[in-house]
């Protein structure tokens, strides 16, 4: 069960040739995808596509209707192996997942399909989680993109170009037989507007097409000694097809003021987070009248030497705005400009960060770096947004964060997980610290205040893997974390076979909520509702004695006296070998999304309903705040307590 519905938003997705559409970037993105005739869609969860995912499940229907499948994939890497489809078929096909995590995940696939090269469109979507409303490593998907040839596209963030860009990558996928990246950073994927909508069409050549006549091409397996062809044929054949395509149909788009001594290149997701910083500077109004030039790179690999050329060679000093490092594209840039001896300076990185997130106010402080220095023309910079409205100076940080509690990011109320970490504090009175390999999932938060349990944390589903070094005589045993989805995903087999396939003798503690929860609620294997078009049910008990777990234990996750005690007895126990234990509970906001239409059902029809209610027996508190040290709950804080003969510090709800 998704965090949120789009079933009324996807009828919406039926509308044909000519109607506005009006929604949100991912709806157009997907709306796109079916006015582009695809056979198949597949991908993972994953911020800032998450919901991207939502809207497809919500949209299977309608896709059946057009003949397109449509698979939530088991991981990254089963969602970018689905574009085998199109090696040797003329099948449009879309992936979609984060990055650069899942990109990571789905290397080995994307590398493979992008040498042997591609028939059918091949679009690659991934949600660029970079800056700070990130939670992952920072790091940029150019690489990969560069790593194996694959184009890389990063539209302007309204829906027309949105969509244009989805169309056009499957155009420019077939035309140069390459795989596409479509990047969409968050702002892209929930910004708001319209576009003009084409038909919803069906693929001329379908999946049953394919399967009824099947093709066989050694030489688009990467297989000696084809795959030493694959280099040359990048290099000869499908990049100047690439370059040609990109440059014939305007891919890259020249924007502001038609001429001057000064401009601009950006990278096309930035686009409105510059333009907003111009207006303020009074060098563009909001609709994007510049009064310099500017080059738009809705394309930022490959880079059009041509239009890079024309672009700077009557100019300066030119500004590249290229978010995040290493600086690839300014390197590139400088490149070409003086393989073309001109002298135009590309101001980059050396006026605006090398790292981080370009905000407005980033951008804003390179801006006026750059015109001060090489801007003349333009004015002196502050002084040409001299007729709008001051800017309010910066807050006193310091005195805020004396007045302001930290408000670090925790378990949601109520939530399952906080009490198998309560136990796990318990235990570590009794047994003192041990080392604990932590995954990816909502349980992570255990590595803050009050828990401050967890020592590293490698990537989804390898916890276990991650303390695979410590297989080793001790006095003490290690414990490492899973969530049911990273179990899912990559655990059971790096994680569970790997330590029964090496003897491993430590412990593994799986929280099983029902869901992959931390990316909103999707349905997994494991899942107890019933899916129509998904095979849920699937317990993960039987899954690890299937490879081979003997000392397997479950628990019910709110139970911390018995959590506490069945730790204690896998850390303590004299049999050697893996250990798991599995702590079922529901993720409570799931729960909540489940029981709350059916409560409201009741109420509606007269039922009597009995809400329980918590708080606090003040006659039975004793004022220790082990529910704030030992569970950190979020509904309690601490205030002085006015009765001088009572206990100061009373916990309040």
């Amino acid at each position: 069960m998704a965090e949120r519905s789009f079933a009324k938003e996807v009828e919406t997705l039926r509308i044909g040739d000519g109607e506005i559409f009006h929604g949100e970037g991912i709806l157009a993105v997907t709306k796109a995808l079916l006015q582009s005739g695809v056979s198949y869609v597949g991908g993972y969860q994953g911020a800032p596509i998450s919901h991207l995912m939502d809207v497809l499940a919500d949209a299977e229907p309608l896709m059946r209707e057009l003949g397109i499948h449509f698979e939530a994939s088991a991981s990254e890497a089963s969602a970018a192996a689905m574009l085998a489809a199109s090696v040797n078929y003329p099948l449009r096909g879309a992936v979609t997942w984060k990055s650069t995590v899942g990109t990571n995940v789905a290397s080995d696939a994307l590398a493979n399909v992008s040498s042997g090269g591609v028939t059918g469109g091949a679009l690659v979507i991934i949600g660029e989680d970079y800056g700070e409303g990130s939670s992952i490593m920072q790091e940029r998907s150019h690489a990969f993109a560069m790593k194996s040839q694959m184009w890389l596209l990063d539209p302007r963030p309204n829906l027309t170009s949105i969509v244009d860009m989805v169309e056009l990558g499957f155009q420019l996928s077939e035309a140069s037989n390459t795989p596409v990246m479509l990047e969409l950073r968050i702002r892209t994927c929930h910004v708001y507007g319209s576009f003009t909508a084409k038909d919803n069409r069906a693929a001329t050549f379908s999946l049953r097409d394919a399967m009824e006549n099947p093709v066989r091409d050694t030489g688009r397996i990467v297989l000696p000694p084809a795959n030493f062809s694959h280099e040359q044929e990048k290099v000869t054949k499908r990049w100047p097809a690439a370059i040609d395509f990109i440059k014939s149909r305007r891919m890259n788009e020249f924007l502001g003021a038609a001429t001057g001594d000064v401009g601009i290149i950006v990278q096309g997701g930035l686009y409105n987070n510059l333009i907003r910083a111009l207006e303020v500077e009074g060098l563009s109004d909001i609709f994007g009248k510049a009064r310099l030039p500017i080059y738009v790179l809705n394309v930022t690999y490959p880079l059009i030497t041509e239009e890079i050329v024309g672009f700077c060679a009557d100019k300066k000093a030119v500004l590249l705005i290229e978010e995040g490092q290493p600086d690839y594209i300014e390197q590139a840039v400088n490149s070409i400009l003086r393989k073309q001896d001109l002298e135009t300076r590309i101001v980059g990185k050396d006026v605006l960060p090398m790292a981080g997130e370009y905000t407005g106010a980033v951008l804003r402080a390179g801006i006026a770096a750059f015109i001060k220095a090489h801007g003349e023309s333009l004015g002196a910079a502050g002084s040409l947004g001299h007729n709008l409205p001051k800017q309010p100076d910066s807050p006193a940080l310091d005195d805020l964060n004396a007045l302001l509690p930290p408000r670090p990011a925790g378990f949601c109320t109520g939530c399952p997980e906080r009490p198998v970490f309560s136990a796990m504090k318990l235990l570590e009175r009794e047994m003192g610290p041990f080392h604990v390999s932590c995954d990816i999932g909502c349980h992570l938060f255990s590595i803050l205040p009050p828990f401050n349990i967890g020592n590293t944390t490698m990537g989804y589903g390898l916890g276990w893997a991650g303390a695979s070094a410590f297989n080793t005589q001790s006095d003490k045993r290690t414990i490492s974390v899973m969530g049911d989805g990273g179990f899912w995903h990559n655990g059971l087999s790096s994680g569970v076979g790997n330590a029964v396939f090496n003897k491993n003798d430590n412990v593994l503690l799986i929280v099983d909520n029902n869901y992959a929860a931390a990316t909103g609620g999707q349905d997994i294997l494991s899942s107890r509702g019933k899916r129509e078009s998904k095979s849920t049910g699937h317990s993960i008990q039987s899954a690890v004695r299937g490879v081979g777990v003997t000392w397997l234990k479950t628990v019910g996750s709110y139970d911390v006296a018995k959590m506490r005690d069945t730790l204690r007895d896998a850390l303590t126990t004299p049999e050697k070998g893996p250990k798991v234990i599995v702590a079922e509970g529901e993720c409570m906001l799931n729960r909540q999304r489940r029981e709350n239409p059916l409560l409201a059902k009741k109420l509606k029809s007269g039922e009597r309903l009995v809400r329980t209610r918590f708080g606090i027996d003040p006659d039975s508190c004793t004022g220790d705040h082990s529910c704030i040290r030992l569970s950190g709950c979020p509904s309690l804080t601490i205030r002085e307590n006015p009765d001088l003969a009572g206990r100061s510090g009373r916990r309040r709800g």
